[in-house]
């Protein structure tokens, strides 16, 4: 198992940088969709592509409804992209081939229910669990000056990009560091004994408090109460290509991965097993199977860190 110094000290914490972009990138445009590729050509780059002020007066400017990206972009890419769609108010979506097996096509009446009893049970699982997460907030302010919340940006259904709402468990800064502390890291970029975690994230972790914040993200519709692992940007762009067609499925804060191996189980495509298992025989049933088996292992503190 691959293990982190635990100290913080001999990383280099830089001041955010906006990504060198591919030398080559090919703009089309398509029923008022803007879909950028990375290109082998040797055309010149477009000056408003070098920095992000440009390209989002750029992406304000067009008539382009929707942005889809290539995935073959890179992760420092999209997230410049994603940010740039961000502050443009145009929607962004990752470029996958189609998913034909997904449960909402299979079972329409039956997906439509589990969407709105994602939505009952999210408002209602955050008005009971509010004091709790005032409590958390309150602890994060004390113990860890800086922002309550981080956001980060997950693949949605049919591979639209989200930002994920969780409690803040690492300093300030840690985003920064990432590709460092992960460097000998082979599979998801989780790690043990993870440097940037701090004392109350850890314990928040083990018990999976800093996931409550996305009952927001389920409330918005961006993801289910169960459902396969919502990707970052830094692993999904290192799955197996001919598995990215998964990345159109709805995540959830719970789901197979979470409950059968979650942290014990690391390696890319053998997570993207547990979800297709579980998308081709998905049933409202097993969505509640899967909610009860959540409870003993977040209590247990199974397989957090």
């Amino acid at each position: 198992m691959n293990t982190c110094p635990i100290s913080l000290q001999q990383y280099k914490v830089s001041s955010p940088a906006i990504p060198t972009l591919h030398p080559n990138c090919t703009l089309t445009w398509r029923q008022r969709k803007l879909i950028v590729r990375p290109s082998e050509s040797g055309m010149a780059l477009l000056p408003s592509l070098r920095r992000q002020d440009w390209l989002i007066d750029c992406l304000q400017r067009s008539t382009a409804k929707v942005v889809k990206l290539d995935p073959a972009l890179g992760e420092a890419h999209l997230k410049f992209w994603a940010d740039a769609c961000q502050q443009a108010e145009k929607p962004v979506y990752l470029r996958l081939r189609s998913a034909p097996n997904l449960p909402q096509k299979q079972c329409p009446w039956g997906w439509q229910l589990k969407r709105l009893l994602d939505w009952v049970a999210a408002a209602v699982l955050l008005l009971f669990l509010s004091p709790l997460m005032l409590v958390l907030a309150s602890l994060i302010a004390i113990f860890s000056p800086g922002p309550i919340f981080y956001y980060q940006w997950r693949i949605g259904e049919r591979g639209k990009l989200f930002r994920i709402i969780k409690f803040r468990s690492m300093v300030v800064g840690a985003e920064r560091l990432h590709h460092q502390v992960m460097t000998h890291q082979q599979g998801l970029h989780k790690l043990k004994d993870d440097p940037r975690v701090t004392p109350l994230g850890r314990l928040m972790r083990k018990y999976s408090l800093d996931e409550l914040p996305q009952l927001f993200n389920v409330l918005r519709g961006e993801m289910s109460l169960v459902g396969p692992r919502p990707w970052a940007l830094y692993d999904a762009v290192r799955i197996s290509p001919d598995l990215q067609h998964r990345l159109n499925a709805m995540p959830g804060i719970t789901g197979a991965w979470q409950v059968k191996a979650r942290s014990h189980m690391l390696d890319l495509n053998l997570v993207n097993r547990h979800d297709l298992n579980y998308l081709s025989s998905w049933s409202i049933w097993c969505d509640f199977k899967f909610l009860l088996l959540t409870i003993p292992k977040v209590l247990s503190g199974f397989g957090a860190y």
